[in-house]
């Protein structure tokens, strides 16, 4: 019989040759290599899958891998078996539509680059998730930012992928460095680099620690104000990659978040609320300012910023009741926020996966140029339709249900004894409860302007379907995200039997089944007895004889009310340049009027941290240009005789 473990390892190794093989034969044009890698790249994900629901079921595995003389050490637990299930269930339909989609690339070189990236950058991420020491953890960690940095600039020449490449690489660094500050103070009061309780300490260093840990994995995960990367980035990769930073990258955030979360000692009140309010805040401005996007993939990017805002407040709400003691509300709270990991895993990927797929027949994501493409895609459109849905948070689908968790403990307030926790609860449920209504809008948005009326573009006008691989891809999400929402209620009876706690969660599946058959009856109903004369005419055009493309809703007059409500936040300008046939301008010739509107993290804060930091580099650079060699060497020296001695007294 084959072992858990054994299941394990091979998964692995499947992995490893679905990098391998496509860098052996990297210069050779048929996709026969390309299409074997993929095919073992999804019996690598079934085997996960298998492997992590049996851990999941049973008990905690561990393992070591010897390597170059250091031993990285791995423990596969509860949590760990989660997120491991959660990336397989994401990169087994991406390698499906990747079977496809990286075949419309015309470099040979950049087709076979495209798949055995795409293979480490998931397996990189399977071993952090995997790793049970600091060291191996922060090994791994790197090689999946340097991994998804490659894919990032994989259309190097492209001047906005560029910009994206230094946004994205610059904040991953910066997250790297709190985390390994984060690090050193762990090992110096513990004396150990294995993931063990971390007892003993006082208040201030578990604090210092936690907001080190925050900043660290809140820069990866895309929370506001550490998010600018996530819109430069999610646009600018291969929709299938997209996919997966948006999907599964920020969640390996969330889960080392949550795995050192659970080593501090005594969660304290103030990190509750600070993780509410970080929450609160991405939730909200992520889709505000969503809402005035019209490039389809910056559209998501802003929606993911909006949903790790939800899983913050799961999480916050996790920190505040458990420190009330109350552990049902607590657990409720922490089980949301996983589910709701897990379904915006499934239904963004969904989304971008789809939104890909139109990318790619309409060779553009400016979503004005698009419209009537549900008659010319009408299975990517169905797709996205669901997907749109179940982001909205609307019934029977999964979004639905672990928003609703969040809401029924958000109404639990009231059990608190301070009453400004419960003011600061209340006002961080009503912001959600904001943030639910934007979504929907944005969504309704965004599917009405891509798939509903007439084309407004030549492109739209002439777009296909298309092929069979990146429809089935979408569609095991598809599934996915329906199927958890009605039997949402079943798998939470057999969570909380196993728990000891009562979710109170509506059975979908009744509902369900009562929506279909009366709307199936109803159907019937009229077929029989309604009348079936059909009339076709024109649709009335407020007097004009023939409607065209250009009398259709746009996104920008769609967004137009919720950019004026929010116009504090956008700070919307106007502009407007005029041409006279006169010098006196009595003769209008023509005119062009835009709104721009303020981008106000990049430019308040990023921005003038990068000018600070030029300035200092011009100073330093001025001063080793023009000062001796000598006084560098010797402060050089001095320095290395410093940290020789502060290294001997940590390690004494």
């Amino acid at each position: 019989m084959i072992s858990y473990l054994m299941i394990f390892q091979i998964s692995i190794t499947l992995f490893m040759l679905s990098i391998i093989i496509p860098l052996i034969f990297i210069n050779v044009k048929k996709s026969l290599s390309r299409t074997l890698s993929l095919v073992m790249l999804i019996l690598a994900c079934v085997g996960l899958l298998f492997f992590s629901f049996n851990v999941l079921m049973h008990e905690t595995i561990n393992f070591q891998i010897l390597l170059s003389g250091f031993t990285f050490k791995f423990s596969i637990d509860s949590l760990a078996s989660f997120f491991i299930i959660l990336i397989s269930l994401i990169a087994l339909p991406v390698g499906v539509y990747s079977i496809s989609y990286c075949e419309h690339f015309e470099n040979k070189i950049k087709k076979n680059l495209l798949v055995s990236l795409t293979s480490f950058f998931i397996l990189s991420m399977v071993f952090v998730v995997a790793s049970h020491n600091l060291i191996s953890f922060l090994f791994f960690w790197e090689l999946m930012s340097i991994s998804s940095f490659m894919l990032v600039m994989f259309d190097y020449d492209k001047p906005e992928t560029k910009k994206a490449g230094i946004f994205y690489f610059v904040m991953t660094q910066i997250s790297t460095v709190f985390l390994i500050f984060a690090f050193v103070f762990i090992y110096t009061h513990i004396n150990s680099l294995e993931f063990t309780q971390l007892e003993g300490l006082s208040a201030p260093v578990a604090s210092l620690i936690f907001l080190s840990l925050t900043v660290g994995f809140a820069i990866k995960a895309g929370v506001i104000p550490f998010h600018k990367w996530l819109p430069y980035a999610h646009p600018a990769s291969p929709s299938s990659i997209s996919a997966l930073m948006s999907g599964v990258m920020i969640k390996v955030a969330i889960y080392g978040f949550l795995r050192f979360l659970f080593l501090l000692p005594e969660q304290q009140l103030w990190w509750g609320i600070l993780i509410l309010i970080a929450g609160t805040v991405s939730a909200l401005l992520g889709v505000i300012y969503a809402l005035k996007e019209h490039d389809i993939k910056r559209l998501l990017a802003y929606h993911s910023i909006e949903n790790v805002g939800i899983i913050l407040l799961g999480v916050g709400l996790y920190i505040v009741f458990s420190f009330y003691q109350f552990r049902d509300l607590a657990m409720i709270s922490l089980f949301a926020a996983l589910f709701h990991t897990l379904n915006h895993a499934l239904f963004k990927s969904l989304l971008f996966l789809s939104a890909g797929s139109v990318v790619h027949k309409m060779h553009t994501k400016n979503i004005e140029e698009m419209g009537g493409l549900i008659k010319k895609m009408p299975y990517t459109a169905i797709l996205f339709l669901i997907g749109a849905i179940s982001i909205s948070a609307l019934p029977p689908f999964n979004g639905f249900v672990s928003e609703l968790m969040i809401f029924q403990v958000f109404l639990k307030f009231s059990v608190l004894s301070s009453p400004i926790i419960k003011i600061i609860l209340l006002l961080s449920l009503s912001l959600f409860a904001l943030t639910s209504a934007l979504a929907a809008v944005c969504f309704v948005k965004a599917f009405g302007i891509i798939f509903l009326a007439s084309p407004r573009s030549e492109k739209a006008e002439h777009a296909k379907e298309v092929n069979l691989f990146m429809i089935i891809g979408p569609a095991i999400l598809a599934i996915l995200c329906v199927s958890l929402g009605i039997f949402s209620y079943q798998i939470f009876q057999i969570i909380g039997l196993k728990i000891g706690i009562r979710f109170g969660l509506p059975n979908l599946l009744i509902v369900s089944t009562i929506a279909v058959f009366l709307g199936s009856l109803t159907y019937i109903i009229m077929k029989v007895v309604g009348n079936n004369k059909s009339r076709v005419t024109e649709t009335w055009g407020c007097g004009i004889n023939s409607q065209n493309a250009s009398m259709e809703y746009t996104a920008s007059g769609f967004s137009q009310p919720v950019t004026a409500i929010f116009k504090s936040i956008y700070q919307p300008k106007l502009v407007n340049q005029k041409s006279f046939y006169d010098q006196e301008g009595v003769f209008f010739k023509e005119g062009e009027a835009k709104v721009t509107m303020i981008k106000f993290f990049e430019e308040y804060l990023y921005m003038p941290i990068s000018r600070a930091i030029s300035k200092v580099s011009s100073i330093l650079y001025y001063l080793q240009n023009k000062v001796e060699l000598y006084p560098y060497i010797l402060a050089s020296f001095f320095a290395i005789i410093v940290l020789l001695l502060y290294l001997g007294v940590i390690i004494k």
